[in-house]
């Protein structure tokens, strides 16, 4: 009895992470495709390492302003 009720609440848990793990995703595309679309960016013809630059300058910037407040 007690194992199963166990089993139930690690079910429950993996459910709840993998949920987790979805919406994580979802807010990753939708602030890369903001991105993409408030720079008038080409997605043809990003380039993985014009993606990690883009990602540094943003992550640089908004360090910046995080420190200045």
């Amino acid at each position: 009895m007690q194992q199963s009720n166990l089993e139930k609440q690690e079910a429950n848990l993996k459910q709840l992470n993998q949920k987790i793990k979805a919406e994580k995703n979802k807010i990753e595309q939708n602030l890369g495709k903001q991105i993409i679309k408030s720079a008038n960016l080409d997605y043809a013809t990003l380039t993985t390492p014009q993606i990690k630059m883009i990602a540094k300058k943003i992550s640089a910037f908004l360090n910046q302003s995080q420190n200045n407040q």
